[in-house]
């Protein structure tokens, strides 16, 4: 049975967020949160360590795909993850705490995936 090319994207998807979570997990970060709702979209990884809170975007391609995964964290997107950020951080009532925005861009070339994680990929500031 093969799969439509969403189902096949959806998947490479699930398996980049998987992959980013063990990764920062591997760095010291407690994975609080998963692909978080917040009415107007998602957030792929909510993680913590110790007081700061990060909010990660988990960007995944294919071999045969012609851009760098992060180049689809673009202002609007980049917008939209400090709408559901502050959004998240007022669900826990968590006050002011210090947060910082990452973006893990994963390239999945046969078995064996390349990983970069952009710490502080980017700032609040100026966006919304």
């Amino acid at each position: 049975m093969t799969r439509s090319r969403g189902e096949r994207r959806g998947l490479l998807a699930r398996r980049g967020e998987a992959l980013a979570a063990l990764w920062l997990r591997l760095q010291g970060f407690v994975v609080e949160a998963r692909n978080w709702r917040g009415g107007f979209g998602e957030i792929d990884i909510v993680a913590r360590r110790r007081a700061l809170w990060v909010f990660v975007e988990v960007k995944t391609r294919g071999a045969g795909d012609r851009f760098a995964p992060e180049e689809a964290v673009d202002r609007r997107k980049r917008e939209q993850i400090v709408r559901l950020a502050r959004a998240f951080v007022a669900s826990r009532r968590l006050g002011d705490v210090p947060c910082r925005f990452d973006v893990i861009a994963i390239r999945w070339s046969g078995w064996l995936p390349r990983l970069r994680h952009y710490r502080d990929a980017f700032r609040a500031d100026g966006l919304v």
